[in-house]
């Protein structure tokens, strides 16, 4: 049976390498609608060994997760809970600090830098200390588009703002030092993109027309004394991130609620790896928390049209292409049987 007969009108691809990823991030959680990356995104709530279909317990008999936090670029330390979505983890984040929510870009885990392998996206290891990167200096650079690709990859942090999370070296905007890694792209050509998700900001910086200048605005986060200066190298994500300290993680959801979880097994961390380089090559995207879900979604379907199908029901605004869905399978396939 061919897959995808009568699947909706297959979209074409964003970006060549120009993605957009939340922090999934992709952050894929508790963005406007469940945010964060489409499909992985998060509520808290409900905790493991519950029962399909039992409502939660009461607040006071639910285990209380608290986190330690800081501001990237230097605070005390302020503890934190009660959070159920990224948008509810800001506002904490931001009563402990007593700046106001929307002031948060994104956050690191055990990292106080700019390090794009170690973003917050759908889960936050149960000893994980969260590192909040706030907005600094804002900044307006003209870009000539003399290529088809600028050599961005974008991500957004789940609650309506998109930014840099890699550049491709040799690329356009690798020669302008004044755009880094961590910036938030706060409008295009005066077109505001708060509230934007990553793939809609990849989708305009793709659709740029070749040979014209463009303008970005941009907000850089607040640096502390030792990353003045220093251009984030913002590396691919690959397998070596591990979030956790192996006692289970808090997932955060879009739709339904946070469930504290055991880690990923292997087979699913290589499956997901190798969705999320899809992604990229497909698409110009990457978003670990989206190719997360993609492998749930897909690991125990029969065949690639029972997959197809799931894909349109849980993250059908994607409007995946027949043959990306091929490779996915195939991906989650050869993942299952430990071929690399």
């Amino acid at each position: 049976m061919p897959l995808g007969l009568g699947r909706r009108k297959k979209a074409s691809p964003l970006v060549e390498n120009e993605e957009a990823e939340p922090i999934r991030a992709g952050l894929n959680v508790g963005g406007p609608e469940g945010g964060g990356g489409e499909g992985g995104g998060g509520e808290a709530g409900s905790l493991q060994g519950l029962q399909p279909g039992l409502p939660p317990p009461p607040a006071s008999m639910r285990p209380r997760l608290i986190f330690h936090t800081q501001l990237a670029h230097g605070s005390p330390t302020g503890r934190i809970e009660g959070f159920s979505n990224v948008r509810e983890l800001y506002a904490k984040i931001g009563e402990a600090f007593g700046i106001p929510a929307t002031e948060v870009m994104f956050c690191t885990l055990n990292t106080h830098k700019v390090d794009m392998d170690k973003l917050l996206g759908g889960q936050i290891g149960l000893e994980d200390f969260i590192f909040a990167h706030v907005k600094g200096q804002k900044k307006e650079v003209d870009v000539f588009k003399g290529e088809d690709a600028l050599g961005l990859t974008i991500t957004d942090n789940g609650a309506g703002y998109a930014f840099i999370k890699r550049i491709r070296e040799g690329s356009i905007i690798d020669r302008i030092q004044v755009i880094n890694v961590g910036d938030m792209i706060e409008s295009i050509n005066g077109q505001v993109l708060i509230g934007c998700r990553h793939y809609e900001v990849a989708k305009m910086l793709k659709e740029l027309p070749k040979g014209r200048d463009f303008c970005l605005k941009l907000v850089e986060p607040m640096k502390a004394f030792d990353m003045i200066s220093q251009r984030s190298g913002g590396s691919r994500s690959g397998s070596g991130a591990q979030l956790g300290t192996g006692r289970g993680t808090l997932r955060l959801r879009s739709k339904g609620p946070a469930t504290v979880e055991e880690l990923p097994s292997a087979f699913e961390e290589k499956a997901i790896e190798k969705v999320d380089d899809l992604l990229e090559n497909y698409m110009g995207i990457r978003d670990s928390e989206l190719a997360a879900t993609m492998v749930e979604l897909g690991k125990d379907k029969r065949n690639p049209d029972e997959f197809a199908e799931a894909l349109d029901e849980t993250l059908g605004d994607f409007a995946f292409p027949d043959e990306f869905v091929f490779d996915v399978w195939g991906a989650i396939g050869d993942a299952k049987v430990g071929r690399v």
